[in-house]
């Protein structure tokens, strides 16, 4: 006698949102299309009030309202994993439009394996999504390009990811048990940057392994960005500094040597500090904004 397969429990899925209201609607809408139904839906407010009118993502939503200025990345994302009820978590980006079998493949790499788990995410061009709806699945299949930094990903399955480090914050999942076993994020690593590749190599010090998930496709809803990313220097610098004094090593070594190459700081990969060279200028800052770049 054949058995029926048993689908895998269903995950917690959790954002953070502080304006992007448009970017949420879109994660929603993507949510309720998928081919295995979230346990739920966990926002994270880092603003006053929810958005109103959103629509239905076809499982329950908990709201959670985290103040804090600058925006309490790590703070939110403890906050949405203690209250979430599922087993494994799922982390979106507001940014992303998660792709329908997005759900199904994080739960099907939980079932088979323990580990951090890593999903493909595609960058959307400025015009792909101009006012209502996102289009269907496969236009953004169509429209999306592949980080060039990214390994590709498996066809099929999971691969081992021998570098923890290659997580991004974008689209990742875990099981809740990992989660609260390090303590989650690392809520002094204060405004943008750091923190999430401070999780993974805690992670990675736990023994928990990585891996990337075939099947696990986000869709990044464009919008512009710095290079070098000038409006968080401060913040980049103070938190690489953490990074170095837990780890031994340096995070962030990509735009590290772009304020390098700018002139603002003194620094190499051997160094044990970073020395401010120069504030960046506003007319900098403002001349790093590239309106049309997919990738920062």
């Amino acid at each position: 006698m054949t058995g029926t397969a048993v689908p895998p429990p269903p995950p917690s899925v959790l954002t953070l949102v502080r304006g992007r209201a448009d970017r949420l609607r879109n994660l929603i809408r993507g949510l309720a299309r998928q081919t295995l139904r979230p346990r739920e839906l966990v926002i994270a407010w880092m603003q006053l009030d929810p958005a109103p009118d959103l629509p239905d993502p076809g499982c329950p939503v908990r709201h959670l309202h985290v103040p804090g200025e600058p925006m309490p990345l790590a703070a939110a994302r403890n906050r949405a994993a203690a209250a979430a009820c599922g087993d494994l978590l799922v982390f979106l980006d507001v940014d992303c439009i998660p792709g329908p079998t997005l759900v199904a493949a994080y739960a099907n790499a939980d079932a088979a394996e323990r580990g951090l788990f890593l999903g493909e995410v595609l960058y959307l061009p400025p015009d792909a999504i101009v006012g209502g709806p996102a289009p269907d699945p496969a236009a953004l299949d169509r429209l999306g390009r592949a980080h060039p930094a990214r390994p590709p990903l498996p066809e099929t399955g999971l691969r081992r990811e021998p570098d923890a480090g290659q997580l991004w914050g974008l689209s990742f999942a875990l099981p809740a048990e990992a989660w609260h076993a390090v303590g989650g994020m690392d809520e002094r690593y204060v405004g943008y940057g750091g923190e999430e590749t401070d999780l993974a190599a805690r992670l990675a010090g736990s023994g928990l392994p990585t891996f990337w998930v075939a099947g696990a496709r986000a869709y990044h809803q464009h919008h512009p960005v710095h290079v070098p990313p000038l409006q968080h220097f401060a913040p980049i610098l103070a938190n690489a500094t953490r990074f170095h004094a837990r780890h031994g090593r340096w995070c962030m070594t990509y735009w590290l040597e772009q304020f390098r190459a700018a002139g603002l700081i003194a620094w190499d990969a051997e160094a044990a500090a970073i020395r401010v060279l120069r504030q960046p200028s506003a007319p900098e800052i403002a001349a790093a904004l590239r309106p049309q770049a997919l990738f920062s």
